[in-house]
């Protein structure tokens, strides 16, 4: 099961990932500010769930406000891809840039996640898939068994993430989309870092980008 809660000035989704166990994974906690923070804090609290892991699919700052907090109050420890490393360490000064005040400085992770692993929480798991292109080693996570995969700002409905940010590449975007993504049944979910879901089928038909 997958719930979305949407955070921050940038309207970035972030994922509770769940199953029959209330075992979850966070995705990507872009709560910004107290408000988002106890927001999200009273739905885990509301549907009894327990957070056992918290990961981000990329480090850029949307997707990292609330590393933070979601450690602290958890006792998690973040997981990304070492790829993003120097993303997540550059995240300050890309907030100054941005004159985004008053941020949370993330954790620093103490697993990193390779293309391939398998994510495993309560009795689920999740394939990870290595898309870089919108960053430089953005991670999708497909679970087969719901159909369904947790895919950052990879793709989206009819459209694909940006690539003109440092890192990105919009030919190896391209590739990550057609070698990962559209090679999953077409009635898989996919759930993007903004906007409404759509699936696989649907985005090979209407995507202008391809």
């Amino acid at each position: 099961m997958v719930y979305t809660l949407t955070f921050n000035p940038f309207s970035e989704n972030t994922y509770i990932v769940t199953d029959d166990t209330k075992d979850c994974i966070i995705f990507d906690p872009g709560c910004y500010d107290p408000e988002e923070k106890a927001e999200l804090k009273a739905f885990i609290a509301d549907n009894g769930l327990r957070p056992v892991r918290l990961i981000n699919t990329h480090c850029h700052l949307d997707h990292v406000f609330g590393n933070k907090f979601v450690a602290d109050t958890w006792n998690l420890s973040l997981e990304i891809h070492r790829g993003e490393l120097g993303v997540l360490e550059n995240y300050p000064s890309v907030c100054q840039k941005y004159g985004v005040p008053n941020f949370d400085r993330s954790p620093m992770p103490n697993r990193f996640i390779e293309a391939d692993d398998i994510i495993e929480f309560g009795h689920s798991a999740l394939k990870v898939l290595f898309t870089p292109g919108h960053s430089p080693a953005s991670l999708s996570f497909y679970n087969e068994k719901e159909n369904y995969v947790i895919a950052g700002d990879v793709l989206f409905l009819e459209s694909i993430g940006r690539t003109d940010l440092p890192g990105g590449n919009h030919a190896t975007l391209l590739e990550s989309i057609q070698t990962q993504m559209f090679t999953l049944p077409g009635e898989t979910i996919v759930y993007p870092g903004h906007g409404d879901p759509t699936t696989i089928r649907h985005e090979k038909e209407y995507n202008p980008f391809f």
